[in-house]
């Protein structure tokens, strides 16, 4: 039985709630259907169960459509891509169409995703914007296009409207030489590492241009983004191998945000488009760091390698905008 004070769900880890015995037997001896810790046990299982645990869950909450920290479990489900799951929940009474985030609701989300039959919808009712259907044709290709790679502790910038030679010319970079070139690739993480944080690679695609460094984060540094950014934009990523994906943004020679987290979750206070980035691009920060800054890819070459240019970053504090 549970002890008082408790909801009775102590002890399980994710991987628990796709056992439906398991969850079965915490229900049975008394676990609260409604509460888990400071969340909800429908949500956890909406994204990470099997549909034999959310039609359990689902039978006994109070209320199918409950709300944590602004979403019902069927949105979780669908912006999870859980569609067998997305389904329970709506033949357990929940409401694709109910208007969760910054106006999108489930069924809203689903239509931009692999699934967009997911929910029965009348003609023409909570369809797209033709700006939205764009985005989300856009967001398949460039994450089809990019395809999958290694990329902790990558640096990254993306810029808007200007092709390598420009970004070079911002930067005053000039080229390393082919000795001290070649012993870098040849073994990154062995080579002096002030001076390696100073080399990058430039790279001109379709919409403007990727600075990257498979090595470190020097691309992202504040000093770094505000030249690249005078007269227009740019995302700043530093696959943080310690602390994961770190985002910022620089516009017209400012950093305006940062400590972001491209490819993550939504947040309440998200605008549309970033609920609609972040659904399109979860799990995948450089496709979400490129298609903010507007670039087209058609590759990953931008971002692994080899670049158009590797170029050396003058001697300065770049942590200083």
């Amino acid at each position: 039985m549970v002890e008082a004070g408790s909801d009775g769900w102590e002890g399980l880890v994710w991987q628990d709630w796709k056992d439906h015995e398991a969850i079965w037997r915490h229900l049975d001896q008394g676990a609260d259907p409604d509460v888990i810790g400071d969340g909800k046990p429908l949500h956890r299982a909406a994204e990470f169960g099997t549909p034999e645990v959310v039609a359990e869950l689902a039978g006994r909450v109070t209320d199918v459509d409950a709300l944590y920290e602004g979403t019902t479990a069927l949105w979780e489900a669908v912006f999870a891509n859980r569609t067998d799951n997305a389904r329970v929940l709506a033949a357990a009474g929940a409401d694709p169409w109910r208007p969760l985030i910054a106006g999108w609701s489930p069924g809203r989300l689903s239509l931009a995703g692999p699934t967009p039959d997911l929910f029965a919808v009348l003609e023409g009712e909570h369809a797209l914007s033709e700006t939205e259907r764009v985005a989300a044709e856009e967001g398949r290709r460039l994450i089809a296009a990019l395809g999958s790679f290694y990329y902790e502790g990558l640096g990254l910038a993306c810029v808007a409207g200007i092709d390598a030679e420009e970004a070079i010319r911002r930067l005053q970079a000039t080229p390393p030489t082919d000795e001290e070139l070649g012993a870098l690739l040849d073994d990154p993480y062995a080579y002096d590492s002030d001076r390696s944080l100073r080399i990058i690679g430039v790279t001109t695609v379709p919409g403007g241009c990727v600075i990257t460094q498979p090595w470190g984060y020097a691309p992202q540094m504040p000093g770094v983004l505000t030249q690249l950014s005078v007269g227009t934009v740019c995302y700043g990523l530093y696959a943080n191998p310690k602390s994961g994906n770190q985002g910022s943004i620089a516009r017209h020679g400012v950093i305006d945000d940062s400590d972001l987290h491209p490819g993550g979750w939504t947040d309440p206070d998200d605008t549309p488009e970033e609920v609609l980035a972040s659904y399109l691009y979860q799990d995948s920060a450089v496709a979400y760091s490129c298609a903010w800054a507007g670039l087209r890819p058609t590759d990953a070459r931008a971002v692994v390698g080899p670049p158009d240019a590797w170029v050396e970053l003058p001697q300065r504090d770049y942590w200083r905008s």
